[in-house]
């Protein structure tokens, strides 16, 4: 049967209005049925989620157009942000450690934010995520959006950063007066290009005064927007930016159980019974969470080209051998 976080899942969807993660679980739970041997119930589901997403496309032909949402970067902004609005949640991810309670944690105290102020306390808002690239960084800011229903606005580091003197600081101070005016997730990617350490060898002194001007803003800002720098170099950031964070969230490597956990979730809507998990992990030690996603949608890709909607043990650990070739 559907597990407590399932349900929860299920019902979070309906509320959000967000059909095609509702059927994702749904179908998940079936999957986890027939793997079960309840074989009439999980066949039973599949066609109630056929049957209804069969009404949703009818439904969607005669119905109305969405509205173009409120919060859009506009003028110089739209070369400096960029907008998205995530169905994210926190369930989605699948971390090791301490990471899912403390994020839980932001969370929480982002939605009682004005209780804490009333009594003389701020809620964690900038957050620092360091890790290795492919972790779950960039899709933490999405989950953290989702999860509060806010925008998520990435930074365009590209647009950010110019050769001219002054007009990257410039720009800063347009992106944290947008923070300022809108609520919503703020994500600046690959942190390291704005906050490298003032000392190295390389060091010009626009990006010194680039810096400067980051850490003033960072210092400053008191807004109700969450402020997130994602890094995979923490080694390249500058000593002073770490005491202007609220906290510093640490991502690694999956576990042998988070492997599976990733693998187990991306590939609930086929036949996976044949599967040596055992095996499968052992191909994929070392591999990031982005890799094991991606490794197994090409088994399962593979699968489906191939007419069949049951994996094996063989693709999925070729998949993930290949993988592994491609990052040398």
């Amino acid at each position: 049967m559907a597990k407590a976080e399932q349900i929860k899942a299920l019902i979070r969807c309906h509320a959000d209005g967000d059909d095609t993660r509702f059927y994702a679980v749904a179908m998940q739970v079936a999957a986890q049925a027939a793997r079960a041997g309840q074989g009439n119930f999980a066949q039973e589901l599949r066609e109630l989620v056929d049957r209804a997403k069969a009404q949703a496309k009818v439904a969607t032909a005669t119905r109305a157009p969405r509205p173009v949402p409120l919060a859009q970067p506009r003028g110089e902004l739209a070369g400096l942000l960029s907008v998205g609005y995530p169905k994210t949640r926190l369930d989605d991810m699948a971390l090791g450690g301490t990471l899912p309670e403390r994020l839980e944690r932001v969370v929480r105290e982002q939605r009682q934010r004005e209780r804490l102020r009333s009594h003389g306390f701020s809620p964690q808002r900038k957050l620092l995520l360091v890790g290795p690239p492919g972790t779950g960084k960039t899709m933490t800011a999405s989950a953290l959006a989702g999860e509060l229903g806010l925008p998520l606005f990435t930074i365009q580091l590209d647009g950010l950063i110019t050769k001219f003197m002054g007009e990257t600081a410039a720009k800063l101070r347009l992106v944290f007066e947008a923070i300022a005016e809108t609520r919503g997730v703020y994500l600046f990617d690959e942190f390291d290009a704005l906050g490298s350490e003032r000392g190295v060898g390389n060091d010009v002194g626009e990006i010194r005064r680039v810096l400067n001007s980051f850490l003033q803003f960072l210092e400053l800002d008191d807004s109700d927007g969450l402020l997130v720098g994602a890094t995979n170099h923490v080694g390249l950031l500058d000593q002073a930016l770490f005491r202007r964070f609220d906290a510093v969230f640490e991502y690694e490597l999956p576990t042998r159980d988070i492997a599976i956990e990733v693998m187990q979730a991306r590939l609930a809507l086929l036949e996976t019974s044949a599967i040596d998990w055992d095996t499968a992990a052992s191909s994929a030690d070392g591999l990031s969470h982005a890799e094991l996603t991606r490794a197994c949608e090409q088994a399962a890709k593979d699968a489906l080209l191939n007419d069949t909607t049951a994996l094996e043990t063989g693709g999925l650990v070729a998949a993930l051998d290949e993988r592994r070739t491609m990052r040398r």
